[in-house]
């Protein structure tokens, strides 16, 4: 199957990662090489994010005990990978998943075979998407769009035209690990 690892999609609220995520998972779906994991979140799933709820307790256990390939705190939320996702990677499978800019030092430390990929858009697009969304876990706007940690990507794609085309350089990526 090939050298597996873990491509680890990147970015700030709105830029559309979510929706990069499933066109590329559809466009996968008869690939068995790639694998998109169920993100752990202590909340429940929303139409925007396709998420297995976990409770507050249950995260925390986790963390403690290490069931979690990754695990980390945004936005008062807890979010974590499952363990498997580690022996997915070793076994040859690319491991495709959203997770935080502030995750990725601890994921090139831990995990194997990482690449990053940023997802972004202009700022007047993200605040266009998020007002859009509309969800009331989305906080402070403003807070959300004036957070923004560097990360050092190995793509970075600018999501502000159709995001068929955007999703074409994340495939392009994932085809070529």
């Amino acid at each position: 199957m090939g050298d597996g690892g873990f491509v680890l999609v990147v970015g700030p609220s709105g830029a559309g990662k979510d929706t990069l995520l499933r066109l590329a998972r559809e466009a996968l779906a008869g690939d068995p090489r790639f694998v998109f994991p169920r993100r752990l979140v202590t909340r429940p799933p929303s139409a925007h994010e396709d998420n297995a709820p976990i409770t507050e307790e249950a995260f925390c256990a986790g963390e403690a005990e290490g069931r979690f390939a990754l695990s980390w705190r945004a936005h008062n939320l807890g979010y974590a990978l499952p363990a498997e996702t580690v022996a997915l990677a070793q076994a040859g499978h690319i491991v495709v998943c959203n997770v935080s800019r502030r995750a990725v030092g601890e994921a090139r430390r831990r995990l194997p075979g990482v690449t990053v990929v940023e997802i972004t858009a202009p700022p007047e697009v993200l605040a266009a998407r998020l007002a859009a969304r509309g969800r009331r876990e989305d906080g402070d706007l403003r807070a959300r769009l004036s957070r923004s940690a560097s990360v050092t990507a190995d793509l970075v794609v600018m999501n502000d035209g159709p995001p068929e085309a955007a999703a074409a350089r994340l495939l392009a990526h994932l085809r070529a690990r």
